[in-house]
């Protein structure tokens, strides 16, 4: 009688991922070997949850999306630095000039020379040059600030994001486990049906021999029993299944594990979870997050409008293996040093014709942005329902483990009044394989009941944004003998 599954915003977008993909991976997997020996693993729920936020992959590839972030605030702040460029050439060619300008060209082939129209000796001499260029913006008008809060709301970004990927996997891995504790409670109450039907098929097939039941009710007997050895099959396998899946969400692919029921087969203490406000889940603090990430790049391309004021000062010196008249000298000479300049001065310089660009640019992040309020909004839409959905679901839990006691009693005495009633010759064999049905299904119903308030549970946790009241509602019946 499980309820249907309602999940956060939190876990559509990574438990279905973990699960549905991670279970496509196991059902494609080749079977292992008969024979081969596999080790098996056993955790609590809390053990498991701890592992995976340990080891799985998603939470190791989220921190270090974050440390690549907290590391570009750094080099945002590397550009109120000043820079420092330094230079040297040494070439050798011929360096004849003629009276005339150029217009710029890319590539730059036509190269143009320096000094004076000298006597044309189309002879080839060495040139140098090195130099330090030192280059600082004293003021930008909140351009460079600007650059460090969009670096650094980008980091509170992905900070919230390692926490909406813990969120998943935990989520994940709790639901796994109580998954795999019912299917084991569906494999037990199927043996437990298979063992009676064995007895009862044993019991008619003994009256047909000695000539007092007919030949068709050993048959249907039979037939009750492979149907019941079937659903058993069908059981095993999901529970099979299920412990796959588990294991490849704790990165222990090939592993056999097995979670450990503790308190999860009793009914867990009359007592709610903490509330939460839907504002401070990681689903909704991402997107508050995405919607700070816009507004700052916003204010990148608002300071982009003001012109840039750089100071230079600049030491170089050059050297020519040419003199004056034209003519060359011998040797090396040229690649030392003949002149020495310095120059210090301040530069504004603003790209007029950018201006429209940075207008559209703006555009576009303001309209992102409004994307981003909207899904903001629809995020705290989301997780308001998931929160009323889990507690409707929880709710309606406890009442349904409070009533199947009396489903699983009168299923009983059903079962005991029809076995009488076939051995007295009073009632038919169909009427024992429905009371045996029934009973079948309310131990079904039992088992799973408290299992379900566990479930339902975790689901109000992860609608709340953190697993950690759930799994301490767990220790703390343990430590009471629940």
């Amino acid at each position: 009688m499980p309820t249907p599954r309602r999940r956060t915003l939190a876990s559509i977008a990574l438990t279905v991922m973990l699960l549905r993909g991670i279970s496509a991976v196991a059902q494609s997997s080749p079977p292992q070997a008969a024979g081969a020996a596999v080790s098996v693993k056993e955790f609590t729920v809390q053990e498991a949850v701890d592992y995976a936020l340990a080891n799985y992959p998603a939470v190791r590839a989220a921190l270090e999306q974050y440390n690549a972030a907290k590391a570009g605030v750094g080099l945002a702040r590397t550009s109120y630095l000043p820079r420092l460029d330094g230079v040297w050439q040494g070439d050798r060619g011929s360096r004849e000039s003629v009276l005339g300008v150029l217009l710029p060209q890319s590539p730059n082939i036509l190269t143009g020379t320096q000094g004076s129209v000298t006597p044309h000796s189309y002879r080839p001499f060495w040139t140098s040059g090195a130099g330090f260029l030192l280059s600082w913006e004293p003021f930008d008008f909140g351009y460079r600030r600007a650059q460090v809060r969009s670096a650094r709301s980008t980091e509170d970004r992905t900070q919230a994001q390692v926490t909406l990927t813990r969120l998943g996997v935990a989520t994940a891995v709790a639901e796994a486990s109580l998954a795999v504790l019912a299917d084991e409670q569906r494999v037990n109450a199927s043996l437990a049906d298979v063992s009676r039907r064995e007895v009862f098929a044993k019991s008619v097939h003994a009256l047909v021999d000695a000539h007092l039941r007919p030949g068709a009710d050993a048959s249907r007997a039979d037939a009750e029993l492979a149907a019941t050895r079937t659903r058993l099959i069908l059981a095993q396998q999901a529970s099979d299944i299920g412990g796959v899946t588990l294991a490849q969400v704790l990165g222990l692919a090939g592993s056999s594990v097995r979670i450990k029921p503790g308190p999860f087969l009793q009914i867990p203490p009359e007592q709610s979870l903490p509330g939460a406000s839907v504002a401070e889940h990681p689903a909704a603090v991402v997107e508050q997050r995405r919607i700070q990430e816009e507004t700052a790049r916003i204010s990148i391309l608002n300071h982009s409008y003001y012109p840039h004021f750089t100071t230079e000062g600049l030491i170089s010196a050059r050297g020519s293996g040419q003199t004056s008249t034209g003519g060359v000298k011998r040797g090396l000479n040229g690649l030392g040093f003949d002149v020495y300049n310095w120059e210090a001065g301040l530069t504004v310089s603003l790209d007029v014709t950018s201006i429209v660009a940075i207008h559209e640019r703006k555009k576009v992040e303001v309209a992102n942005q409004r994307r981003e309020e909207a899904t903001y909004a629809q995020t705290l839409q989301t997780l308001t329902g998931a929160q009323q959905a889990a507690l409707a679901e929880l709710e309606g839990a406890r009442r349904v483990a409070q009533n199947t006691p009396t489903e699983l009693s009168a299923s009983r005495q059903s079962e005991t009044q029809a076995l009488a009633r076939f051995r007295a010759g009073l009632g038919t064999i169909v009427d024992v394989a429905e009371a045996q049905d029934l009973l079948a299904q309310a131990e079904m119903d039992d088992s799973l009941a408290r299992l379900s308030i566990w479930r339902a549970l975790a689901e109000m946790a992860a609608a709340g944004g953190d697993m950690a009241p759930f799994l301490n509602v767990a220790s703390s019946a343990v430590q009471k003998g629940h």
